[in-house]
């Protein structure tokens, strides 16, 4: 067997795409998180995302905030805020994420989180609160470091969600909301 070197090997994304400097990944990160008509929101510290929160929430009258993650459930009782047991009836959902990949603006999340499969995709409007520690450069660095938090068993879905759900099949108008949530919030949190 004659095996043949790779005339170009530098150009095998062997080089990463964007710098790692945390700040850099936060402002790249937003920057293509809004493109995608998401809505971020950097936060200094908790007592800075609560307010904002808290504010969010009452602009925008939502009563039935569904939450079963336990942290930010926790923040929502700071708020005063019961989060609701109705996932089919609620007006937001939040949960957490793994990552959030500058370079595309995405969120990754997994089935390992407590908020599951569908808390993310069915409610029609997603917050989803993590920190400056979560966010990578791109989907290579993700997922080695996936594999490392989940090395006994890896979770069964690993989803990527990039800005609000939108399609262009309803002759050929782009429609939001259609697969999945309308409108997706990003809190990062410093951390």
């Amino acid at each position: 067997m004659h095996t043949t070197p790779l005339p170009f090997a530098e150009a095998e994304g062997n080089t990463p795409v964007l710098h790692r400097d945390q700040e850099d990944l936060a402002i790249t990160f937003a920057q293509k998180f809004t493109e995608l008509q998401g809505r971020f929101t950097y936060c200094a510290d908790q007592d800075d995302l609560l307010a904002k929160l808290r504010s969010l929430i009452e602009e925008k009258q939502w009563g039935l905030v569904y939450c079963t993650e336990s942290p930010f459930r926790e923040m929502l009782s700071l708020l005063q805020i019961e989060p609701s047991t109705d996932l089919p009836g609620c007006d937001v959902s939040i949960t957490g994420c793994e990552f959030f990949i500058a370079r595309t603006g995405s969120i990754l999340m997994s089935s390992a989180q407590t908020s599951g499969r569908t808390t993310s995709a069915y409610a029609p409007i997603h917050i989803c609160i993590g920190y400056t520690t979560q966010l990578v450069a791109d989907l290579k660095e993700a997922f080695p470091l996936i594999k490392t938090n989940y090395q006994s068993r890896m979770p069964s879905m690993i989803t990527v969600a990039t800005g609000p759900s939108r399609t262009a099949d309803i002759e050929k108008t782009l429609v939001t909301g259609v697969h999945g949530p309308g409108v997706v919030y990003c809190f990062l949190l410093e951390s």
